[in-house]
């Protein structure tokens, strides 16, 4: 675990979705300190050892209360970890005066995108007093490394299509859009919006199957952090179905950024890429650096 604690603060976890939350908890339990963890309903994924910790089941829609569970908890540092797919229904919101305090803050930023709101989400915690950190302080090993992490490292053709859509992944990123784009024969063919990676590579996928790219082999997945984006909150992250869904869209690897992208299954993912021919390379934002 890269950050140390001192005696008598704790971490707490605002878990969502997926194996992360799990993979921080238990990074943290196995340097002898003990996390509390609030988990939010309904996320998927949650039922698989997160309820080992001491923890608290709550709605999204009592968002407002998030500071004061995790103060009562005895939480110094908050770490946001895993998805949250679902946003809160309005007509079931816990309305309370720390609510109020905190639309002030949350809608002007709703209409500037996800970066601003989790920007603005970060800020609301530390006012209460909590230290927000990202969870790549807990799980390093699981931070992407420079250079190729598989056997298949990419050819000249590959990396042009790094190149190409490492470009439109960062004009994307500038606008509040998504973190990927996948680039074929050194063209840009599919950008990410609110479906997520693994929408971007079912178009791609359909994109073959309809001979819409007839003709056109390989191809890349590039992600990267957007400009500016707040990185304790929203690092890139991707996976073994990430490596799956790439090889089914018919792509010869993955590019992501180096040191700010997670591989929430490292060496699984890494190793079922070997297993299908698919290269996971780790790359600068700046290609020219």
């Amino acid at each position: 675990m890269a950050l140390a604690l001192k005696p008598g603060e704790r971490v707490g976890i605002i878990a969502g979705g997926g194996l992360l939350p799990l993979q921080v908890a238990r990074s943290i339990a196995g340097e002898g300190h003990k996390p509390f963890i609030l988990i939010i309903e309904g996320e998927p994924g949650l039922e698989t050892g997160l309820s080992e910790f001491s923890h608290q089941d709550v709605p999204i829609e009592k968002f407002a209360r998030f500071p004061s569970i995790m103060i009562a908890n005895g939480v110094t540092h908050l770490v946001m970890a895993g998805s949250i797919t679902r946003r809160p229904k309005w007509s079931a919101v816990e309305w309370s005066w720390d609510l109020a305090r905190v639309l002030v803050a949350v809608v002007p930023a709703l209409a500037k995108g996800d970066d601003s709101l989790l920007k603005t989400s970060v800020g609301i915690l530390e006012k209460s007093g909590l230290r927000v950190v990202g969870p790549h302080e807990f799980v390093p090993d699981l931070v992407a490394r420079l250079g190729a992490m598989t056997l298949k490292k990419p050819d000249s053709q590959a990396q042009h299509d790094i190149e190409a859509g490492l470009k439109a992944a960062l004009a994307i990123g500038a606008l509040d859009i998504g973190q990927g784009a996948v680039s074929i024969g050194g063209r840009v063919i599919a950008l990410e919006g609110i479906e997520g990676t693994d929408g971007l590579l079912e178009r791609v996928r359909d994109l073959r199957s309809h001979g819409r790219l007839a003709g056109r082999q390989g191809g890349v997945l590039v992600k990267c952090t957007k400009p500016g984006q707040e990185l304790r909150a929203d690092l890139p992250g991707m996976g073994t179905r990430t490596v799956e869904d790439a090889h089914a869209a018919g792509l010869a690897g993955i590019a992501v950024e180096a040191g700010r992208t997670l591989i929430v299954d490292y060496d699984q993912a890494v190793r079922r890429a070997d297993e299908l021919g698919v290269f996971i390379v780790g790359i600068k934002a700046d290609l020219a650096a």
